[in-house]
């Protein structure tokens, strides 16, 4: 089980792997609730070929539901990202919005 270190640790490696090209004309914020004993609300904004995250609730495009436990192993690659959709380990309210944001941070 993750920590909530580990937890939110994955948001700034998510920067890290954000493809600028590939988020061309998306302007979005994105709100993580993440259930469980290391939970919490983070959000992501995509906005002029730029992304930054933080702490806490924001106005979101898009919401992704799942136990940090999840989301911890589905970017780490240890969870496939459309299993766990249809599974219903993770919920989000835009699957392709979803499946883009798969590809701006290269995750999967």
């Amino acid at each position: 089980m993750p920590t909530q270190e580990e937890i939110a640790a994955v948001f700034p490696e998510m920067m890290a792997r954000f493809q600028p090209e590939k988020a061309e004309g998306t302007n979005v914020t994105i709100q993580f609730d993440l259930s469980g004993d290391n939970g919490g609300l983070y959000w992501v904004t995509i906005a002029d070929g730029t992304a930054e995250y933080g702490e806490g609730s924001k106005e979101a495009d898009m919401t992704v539901k799942a136990s940090a436990d999840d989301f911890y192993a589905l970017v780490n690659g240890d969870l496939n990202p459309m299993q766990a959709v249809m599974f219903g380990k993770v919920k989000v309210s835009d699957v392709g919005l979803g499946m883009k944001m798969m590809s701006i941070f290269n995750l999967g």
